[in-house]
């Protein structure tokens, strides 16, 4: 079951009380208002150095119960940090911590136009640094005592021309990589092959997104995201799929999903062309 406004306003109180965090936002399916009573809710701690993790311990035992733990920071990896996975009254509630100077950082390296995706467990992509940028864009600030985020969130709700127009140069890329991958169809190597093409997808959607001057922070739903923006390859989706149903190591399937991949990069070039006029 879903965690009340009232108690989730409670816990942000509470996290902000703990010496380091600086304020607290309603992230995932609840801050879209999207969530189901079966939705996890994500909360991201935002924090600046030291952070007392024995006072966050006791806050997660004080409401999630005795069996409730949290990491030091970088217990889940650079990007993703560190955090806690709670159950509380009956809901499932995730703490994910954010450091404020990294955030700050994302914000002013999306401004001029940098970008790299960082390799994290979980994420076979890679985490895009200026996803801590689009998070606070997209979340909703449930305590912020200093107003620190307020004015990083206004700076990340205008999204920057100079990522869109590198993102879109990125598409380099997919080109690229399927002419590696049209190497690996003598040996039928459809693994190599398909993870080729898995990050071709990413770097599209990513490029349609950036053109469109919408965030995105995941690649979990990316590919129906892009699908779903005014300008998109038609069924950008569906055709991406039907590329990887054709992964079965038959060299003709494999040169025919090459092609049809190589006709979507085109085509997704010329729209993120339009969509950025």
């Amino acid at each position: 079951m879903a965690l009340s406004d009232e108690r989730l306003h409670e816990l942000a109180e509470g996290l902000v009380r703990v010496p380091g965090v600086t304020g607290v936002v309603l992230g995932g399916s609840r801050a879209r208002g999207t969530h189901t009573p079966e939705s996890d809710t994500d909360l991201g701690v935002y924090y600046r150095k030291p952070l007392d993790v024995a006072a966050l311990g006791a806050l997660a035992v004080e409401f999630g119960g005795p069996a409730a733990q949290v990491t030091e920071p970088g217990g889940w990896g650079p990007w993703v940090d560190g955090g806690g996975w709670l159950t509380i009254d009956g809901g499932a509630v995730d703490w994910i911590y954010r450091e404020v100077g990294r955030v700050e950082q994302s914000c002013t390296d999306a401004e001029a136009g940098r970008y790299t995706f960082h390799s994290q467990t979980g994420h076979p992509l890679g985490v895009p640094d200026f996803a801590y940028a689009g998070e606070l864009a997209l979340g909703v600030i449930l305590a912020d005592p200093s107003g620190e985020l307020a004015a990083l969130r206004a700076r990340a709700g205008v999204y920057p021309p100079a990522l869109r127009d590198s993102l879109i140069a990125g598409l380099w890329e997919a080109d690229f990589l399927l002419g590696l991958g049209r190497k690996a169809v003598t040996r039928a190597d459809s693994a190599y092959l398909a993870g080729c093409l898995f990050r071709v997808a990413g770097v599209c959607a990513h490029a349609l997104h950036g053109a469109a001057g919408r965030w995105l922070i995941n690649e979990k739903g990316a590919v129906a995201a892009a699908a779903a923006l005014p300008g998109a390859p038609p069924r950008f989706k569906e055709r991406l799929d039907a590329v990887f149903a054709g992964l079965d190591g038959d060299p003709v399937h494999l040169v025919a999903a090459l092609d049809a991949a190589q006709d979507l990069v085109l085509e997704t070039a010329d729209a993120c062309a339009m969509m950025a006029r």
